[in-house]
């Protein structure tokens, strides 16, 4: 009992719930962008908000690069027109089921890294 550290450096129960609420915030698919982009710009946060804003980001702009390049494949290719734009559909959909896994893994209280893209991410965006 005499090794317990004070009370204060413990995390108040109202910290959580707001860190939390902007870690939902952060991974709505397409809008969470803006938010996660403001908190890396300002580089403000806690540890687990930057490494889930920089997921975020790096989602988001896999998710916009694969879906211009097979929409303008789909553009381009008439034979597989038709291919690349239902490949584009289970690339959104992906996309979209992901980010609400991930919302669900947070509210469960679980970790919210992807093997391999979190890694990613914090490499490329380590900076911010």
């Amino acid at each position: 009992m005499h090794n317990l550290p004070p009370m204060d450096n413990y995390p108040h129960p109202q910290d959580t719930a707001t860190s939390n609420k902007l870690l939902l915030l952060y991974l709505i698919p397409v809008f969470g962008f803006f938010p996660s982009l403001w908190t890396l710009y300002r580089r403000q946060g806690s540890r687990e908000q930057l490494a889930v804003s920089r997921l975020s980001i790096t989602l988001c702009f896999t998710w916009i690069l694969g879906y211009f390049l097979l929409s303008s494949g789909a553009a381009t290719s008439d034979f597989l027109a038709i291919r690349l734009l239902i490949l584009n559909s289970f690339f959104t959909s992906g996309y979209f089921l992901v980010s609400i896994w991930l919302i669900f893994r947070v509210i469960q209280g679980k970790s919210y890294r992807l093997p391999g893209l979190s890694s990613f991410a914090e490499r490329i965006l380590r900076q911010y």
